[in-house]
Parts: C-alpha cells; sequence; structure tokens
C-alpha cells in the first residue's frame, strides 16, 4: 500500500513537472498557494486568540506575577525549536524574504512553512509584542517557493508565487486583497506585469475567502468610519503628518538600536533573561504592550477608554486624571517599539508591521484628543486621525504609502478618508525618505550589498557569475619570449590580445596586436625585441571573486574593452565587454519576459 502510494506521488509529481509551463496550471498553483495562506493566516489568529483570551481573561492579581515570566516563557520556546528541532537560525520576518530573493534564488528553507506561525504563536500568544503579520507572510512565501521549486520551475517563476504566498498572506490576516497585492509589488518589488498580476490577483482573492470561510469576520484589525472627512481639517492633518513622519523614524532607530545592544549578547540564554524579564517589568507596568496591540486599538477607536486603561498598575489613576491618560498614551507610542524590539532581539518570532501601525493609532489619537482638549470642544475625530496614524507610520517604517493606504482603506470597507491618507502617506514618505533612504525591512541587506529586488540592474547582475562570460581561449605567451615568438603565437590565434605570464603562470602584462602592428612583420627585430619590452601593465584586475557588480565598476574605472581575470594572482581567462553586455541582456529577458 506504502509503495502505491509512493508510486501514486511520483506519477504526480512527473505530470505536474511536465505541465509546469502551462499558464493555466500556473494560475491553479496560485489558487493553492492562496487557500494555503489563508488556511496558515486561520490557525495563526486563532491560536494567538485563543491564549490571549485566557491570559487576559485573568484577574489581575494573579495575572500580573505571570506577566515577569510569560513572555520569556515564549521567547524561551521559540529558541528551543531553533535550537533543537530545526537547527537553524534564520529570521522569520520580511528581512529573510528579500534576502531569500537577492541571494538564494528565491528559494526559502522548507521548515519555515510551519516554524514561521509556530513561533509566532508562542511569541505573540504569550505576551510578545510583536506583529502576526510578517510570520504569516514568511510561512506563504515559503509554501510557494517550495512549491515551485518542487515543480522545478525558473527563478522568476519561483520569484511569482514566493509573493503570491506573501500576497495571499497579508490579505488573508486583514481581509485585504488588494493590500495584500500592493504589498508583493511595493515591498518585495516583484515587477508589475500580466505573468504576475494574474496569479498575485488570484492567490490574494483565494486567501481572503479561506478567511471568510473560516473565521467569517474575525479579522485582527476591524473598524467603521464614524465622522466624515471634512476639508476644514486638513491643515490639522498636514501638522500631523510632519509629527508621525518623526514618529516613524523615531520607531525604526530605536528598534535597530536595540537589535545591536542585543547582538552583543552572545549568550543566549543571558540574552532571553535579560530580553524576557526587561520586557516582563514593562508588561506588568503597561499590559496595553501585551501582543500585537490591534485589541486595545479597538476599544480606543470604539471610546471604550475604560477597556483600552485596563485593570493595570496605574488604570484607577488614569481613569481618573485626562492629563495621566495624555501621560499613559505618550509612554505607549515611546514604548510600543521598546517592546518590540526587546521580543524579537531576544529571540522570539514575529514583525514590526502591526507595532507599527499601533503606535502610529495611538499618535493620531493622542493628536486629536489634545487638539479637542486644548480648544475645548469637539474638532478633530480621534478615529480618523488614529487610522491616519497607522496607514502613514507603517508608510514611514517599511516605506510603503500604498500599502498602508489601501490597508486602511480597505479595513474600513470604504474610501471616505482618502484624501487624508494620501496626505499623510506623502508627506512621511518624503521626509523618512531624505533622513533615513531605507525601510526597515531593506537596511541590513542595503549595508551589506545585499539588496537587489529594489534595484533591477543589481538583481540582473546577481546572477551572472564570472565562469559564465570567461573566455579562456587565448594564446598565452611566456613573459621571456621574443617578438618572433609571439608571431608564431598570433599565427596560431583568432583573437587580438596575448596575456603574458611568466613561469609560474602569473600574470605579467597584454600584448594588443595594434600595438605591434607596426613592426610584426619586421623579421630583422625578431630576435632582438622583447615581449616584456611591448606588453602593456593592466591598470586593473579582476579577482575570480570579485562579484559582477565589481567586475562591472573595474570597467567602468578602467574604460577597457577587456580585462584579464586572475586567482591567486595567476592568469585563468579574461572578460570582454561585448560578451558581458549579451550575457547581461539574456539574463535580463530571463527575468522580465512576460
Amino acid at each position: 500500500m506504502m509503495n502505491n502510494n509512493r508510486s501514486i506521488s511520483h506519477r504526480f509529481h512527473l505530470w505536474a513537472i511536465v505541465n509546469r509551463n502551462n499558464r493555466n496550471f500556473f494560475l491553479i498553483c496560485s489558487v493553492l498557494i492562496g487557500i494555503v495562506a489563508g488556511v496558515l493566516a486561520f490557525v495563526l489568529k486563532s491560536s494567538v486568540f485563543y491564549l490571549r483570551g485566557y491570559f487576559l481573561s485573568s484577574d489581575f492579581s494573579r495575572f500580573s506575577y505571570i506577566l515577569f515570566v510569560l513572555p520569556a516563557i515564549g521567547i524561551l520556546f521559540t529558541f528551543a525549536m531553533r535550537k533543537w528541532v530545526l537547527r537553524d537560525s534564520i529570521k522569520h520576518n520580511v528581512q529573510s524574504i528579500l534576502h531569500a530573493i537577492s541571494r538564494r534564488n528565491s528559494i526559502m528553507k522548507r521548515h519555515k512553512i510551519f516554524s514561521s506561525v509556530i513561533g509566532a504563536i508562542f511569541t505573540a500568544g504569550l505576551g510578545g509584542s510583536v506583529g502576526l503579520e510578517s510570520p504569516v507572510i514568511s510561512s506563504g512565501a515559503a509554501f510557494g517557493s517550495n512549491m515551485a521549486k518542487w515543480l522545478r520551475m525558473s527563478y522568476k517563476e519561483i520569484t511569482v508565487l514566493l509573493a503570491c504566498g506573501s500576497s495571499a498572506a497579508i490579505s488573508a490576516i486583514f481581509n485585504t486583497p488588494i493590500a495584500g497585492v500592493i504589498f508583493a509589488i511595493e515591498v518585495l518589488m516583484i515587477d508589475l506585469t500580466r505573468f504576475s498580476l494574474i496569479p498575485l490577483l488570484l492567490s490574494s482573492v483565494t486567501g481572503t475567502i479561506v478567511t471568510y470561510a473560516l473565521f467569517g469576520d474575525g479579522v485582527l484589525f476591524d473598524y467603521v468610519i464614524t465622522d466624515a472627512f471634512v476639508a476644514s481639517d486638513i491643515p490639522y492633518y498636514l501638522g500631523f503628518s510632519i509629527v508621525i513622519a518623526f514618529i516613524s523614524i523615531y520607531f525604526t532607530k530605536t528598534f535597530l538600536g536595540i537589535e545591536r545592544i542585543f547582538e552583543k549578547i552572545k549568550n543566549a540564554w543571558l540574552k532571553i533573561a535579560i530580553g524576557g524579564l526587561s520586557f516582563g517589568v514593562l508588561l506588568y507596568f503597561f499590559p496595553q504592550l501585551y501582543g500585537e496591540g490591534y485589541f486595545n486599538i479597538t476599544h480606543l477607536l470604539s471610546g471604550d477608554l475604560d477597556s483600552f486603561v485596563g485593570i493595570g498598575v496605574f488604570s484607577e489613576l488614569v481613569k481618573n486624571s485626562q492629563t495621566f491618560f495624555v501621560i499613559l498614551l505618550v509612554l505607549l507610542i515611546l514604548l510600543k517599539v521598546v517592546a518590540t524590539g526587546i521580543t524579537i532581539s531576544a529571540g522570539g518570532i514575529g514583525g514590526v508591521f502591526a507595532p507599527s501601525a499601533v503606535t502610529g493609532a495611538m499618535t493620531g489619537y493622542l493628536f486629536a484628543f489634545s487638539v479637542n482638549a486644548i480648544a475645548g470642544e469637539y474638532i478633530l475625530s480621534p478615529g480618523n486621525f488614529a487610522l491616519v496614524g497607522m496607514a502613514a507610520c507603517l508608510c514611514g517604517v517599511i516605506h510603503a504609502p500604498l500599502t498602508g493606504l489601501f490597508l486602511i482603506a480597505e479595513i474600513t470597507s470604504g474610501y471616505e478618508l482618502i484624501v487624508p491618507l494620501m496626505i499623510a502617506v506623502t508627506i512621511v514618505f518624503i521626509i523618512v525618505k531624505i533622513i533615513e533612504p531605507e525601510s526597515i525591512f531593506t537596511i541590513h541587506l542595503a549595508r551589506k550589498g545585499e539588496l537587489i529586488t529594489h534595484h533591477k540592474d543589481k538583481a540582473v547582475l546577481n546572477f551572472l557569475k564570472i565562469e559564465n562570460v570567461l573566455e579562456n581561449d587565448l594564446q598565452k605567451v611566456p613573459v621571456e619570449a621574443s617578438l618572433g615568438e609571439l608571431v608564431k603565437c598570433i599565427s596560431k590565434s583568432k583573437r587580438n590580445i596575448f596575456p603574458v605570464i611568466d613561469d609560474e603562470g602569473k600574470l605579467e602584462g597584454l600584448v594588443y596586436i595594434e600595438d605591434i602592428r607596426e613592426i610584426m612583420f619586421n623579421h630583422e627585430m625578431y630576435e632582438d625585441t622583447w615581449v616584456r619590452n611591448i606588453m602593456r601593465i593592466p591598470v586593473v584586475v579582476i579577482e575570480s571573486t570579485d562579484s559582477m557588480q565589481e567586475v562591472m565598476n573595474k570597467f567602468n574605472i578602467s574604460d577597457s574593452w577587456n580585462l584579464p581575470v586572475t586567482k591567486n594572482d595567476k592568469y585563468i581567462g579574461i572578460i570582454s565587454k561585448s560578451t558581458l553586455f549579451s550575457a547581461y541582456r539574456k539574463q535580463l529577458i530571463n527575468i522580465t519576459d512576460e
């Protein structure tokens, strides 16, 4: 029976490989990826909601003491899973997806299909202040990537199916199919062509349908706009956009700073202890930092301030004082990223998507609340400013204005706030780009020179290898040779350039026919003219370990048409611009052609 099952599986695999180039089969694959991403999102949301409901339903006198160790337990579980089960310390976030596209031919580790979700369940479910979006995006992308790998598809097809998994995950967890597609295009930088657009649409819609079927209206965040946008609010939105831009920069800088602090702690157990307990202290005093934060934002937007304040240490003080309520909001805005940075840096699995949106929501609410308090009347809608703040802060942190805009527009089931959303994300994006050109997802890869998804030229060069453009059919000439011996070599060669080497094969120089054209037929010079005297010393030499970006830079610097290649100082071949440009064009067509 087992052999029969293997035979059926093998036949199906062969059938799938044969049909992999069929356009309809490719679309079926995108639908299947959408279904799996939807199920993964359902499992993640359901599990985290259950754990959160269990712990937050406890009375505070018992729950408060658990908070000191609860986050550490969640981080400890993810560490144990990584160390002893997966035996892999790879990251489970959007940065890892960009790294896979840039450096791993879009191939993601197979275990990430389930490990990202499992790690996020225990990290966020036990209080970790992280977003659920990045782990489920990672899982969906890993499934799409591995399905395409199993079907032996090309890099371009693998990348599109990876993006289908990411867009379907966003769509499923928020019920926002348009935002899912835009995320893949804007953050992952997938080319918007007919080849990629239809699969992305299908997977996103499928992920949303699966969420509706399994979860109904149970999404991470849901809100209906109650106050209409009025043109007189535009000056306030302009001022608020500047505020949220600097909040976004604070979020990014603080998160990266906490990462650097924890990177200095080499002992993993010490890192877990410091991270878990320090976050536990934060959680004890500010229970609002528990989990991703959408639950509390829903209370805030609905006007249920008592539920937002909760039953923490300072609850009674805050409930009875408007001033202390404002102080609480300010502290939560500043501490949300601290809690997120500690959770992730200590070993937890989660993302910054939700924490940045929640930070923006609290900032927007505080801005409108403060204006109303100063004016002594209801001038601005705190709910509207909170929603705009979500989109704007998300835009500032991940550098994705359209994703933030359409995410909020779809969540609120309308485009009532489209004007302030467009104003805010535009201003925030411009300011943030000037101060910090890279997003929180791309900054590490950009510093290492490994970010190619946002640069088409680098993407093409990444897939070119020196050995693929190396020409080693040139006639080599000994450095001690005479002109007569050189002419004999020329008579046997079809090339016009000759590498000069010593006895050990090391490159000494190059001889070009145009340099010796006037003397090469003068027999009187054959015996007393030496190659070492007529060769050119190469100004620039390509090393076999150079990247193709470095090769292109050397061509630009030297303004040469041919450059020699060495390995440990020994000549191994030559690269010509014509061969390089031909290979570049073929690779460009392979990546971008529909």
